[in-house]
């Protein structure tokens, strides 16, 4: 049976729940950076499902595994070991330097975990359990979460947990005068993805490093959005050169598949007894097969280089842009994770690029954010920096 994309976004408006202000289109099949909606209409992907589909839609090599493991074991209870979590474990011990791993389900899961982990450690070691976030950043959806992010999404949830505080990124006045005793953590993302695509500044976080240090505070890098070759290294922190104690991953890591983790140092990491933590799903080897695979297309791809390369380009052609065009503000990100800053909201230019096959999206009001596969090719990444350009003219005319 057939569907129109508005038939099936209005049975969707009848059953769902409304959390979601969705555009009237529905998503069939989805291969490299294209995708498909169920009239056959062909789009190029500049989102990746949010930074999810890192090596493109339905990778062969990601299919193959997934295909593989389901027809041997799909789950098992983590009372017990597998091949496929043993492995992904190792892998990401060696690539993130660090010396714990624990398999989730998704990124506000991660992060959930690691304030659990940090607060640990704090109450091991005499300090209170308070976390401290940043101004615009964003950690997930749960409870928990919300409580370290933007007030926005705190509304008519009250009463919000208690035990965090939030300063201004990259001021750090600003964070050492609310660091006490108290502080179990500081959590930050190296580059905020919902908050605009901000990178942290590298002397701001060579000092916040210093301070936890000296303190006994865990440092917390929540790179759930630009970890996993997002930005060009396999994380994000790499590009600076500093480590934290704990860091949360999700979106990436299974190339399509719902899988996180969160990695942690040792001394971190030993202060958990059995039984502190668990997850019934987090782990499985249906999840793990799919990580393993996306980190090895991405090591055998060389997609770390060709993120670099083409984000490089893209960036470049936007600064272009802007010497032409005074609706360009500015332009932030690493690698493929770019954000372009407008002098109006976002949103029309997503509407009107849409209407042209390309999917993009509006974060933060105004920054137009671009995140697609890490191995787009570079004629799609032309035709999107070109489409991107008419689309801004026409926006600004409307304006007048």
């Amino acid at each position: 049976m057939s569907y129109t994309n508005e038939e099936l976004y209005q049975q969707d408006k009848s059953n769902y729940l409304p959390t979601f202000k969705r555009f009237p289109l529905a998503f069939a099949k989805g291969k490299g950076s294209r995708l498909w909606d169920v009239e056959g209409k062909e789009y190029i992907d500049m989102l990746a499902g949010i930074a999810v589909c890192n090596v493109g839609h339905s990778h062969p090599k990601v299919v193959a595994a997934v295909q593989k493991q389901a027809a041997e074991l799909m789950h098992i209870s983590n009372f017990f070991v597998t091949l496929p979590q043993v492995e992904l474990s190792k892998k990401l011990k060696e690539i993130s330097g660090l010396d714990h791993v624990f398999i989730t389900n998704s990124g506000a899961e991660s992060v959930e975990g690691a304030m659990k982990v940090a607060r640990k450690f704090a109450h091991k070691h005499g300090r209170g359990g308070e976390i401290i976030s940043m101004a615009k950043s964003f950690h997930g959806r749960t409870l928990g979460t919300i409580a370290t992010g933007q007030a926005k999404y705190q509304q008519g949830f009250e009463p919000i947990p208690t035990g965090f505080k939030q300063v201004e990124f990259n001021n750090l006045p600003a964070l050492k005068e609310v660091i006490s005793k108290d502080t179990a953590a500081i959590i930050l993302e190296p580059v905020q993805g919902e908050g605009g695509i901000n990178p942290v500044d590298k002397s701001y976080l060579k000092n916040v490093r210093e301070i936890c240090t000296e303190q006994g505070i865990a440092l917390i890098f929540d790179e759930v959005q630009c970890g996993i070759g997002r930005t060009g290294k396999w994380f994000a922190k790499d590009h600076y050169g500093i480590q934290p104690d704990i860091m949360t991953l999700a979106k990436g890591l299974g190339g399509g598949f719902p899988v996180g983790a969160f990695v942690c140092s040792s001394k971190i990491g030993d202060a958990i007894d059995y039984g502190d933590h668990g997850t019934t799903f987090g782990g499985n080897p249906l999840a793990c097969a799919s990580a393993l695979a996306t980190l090895s297309v991405i090591e055998e791809e060389n997609l770390l280089e060709e993120a670099t390369k083409k984000g490089e380009w893209v960036r470049g052609e936007f600064e272009n842009m802007k010497a032409k065009h005074g609706e360009i503000k500015d332009i932030r990100g690493l690698g493929l994770m770019i954000g372009v800053e407008l002098t109006e909201p976002a949103l029309p230019v997503v509407k009107l690029l849409l209407e042209k096959g390309i999917i993009a999206n509006a974060t933060a009001d105004k920054v137009l954010r671009l995140v697609p596969s890490l191995n787009i090719p570079m004629e799609d990444l032309k035709k999107v920096v070109e489409e991107i350009e008419k689309c801004l003219s026409e926006t600004m005319i409307e304006h007048e």
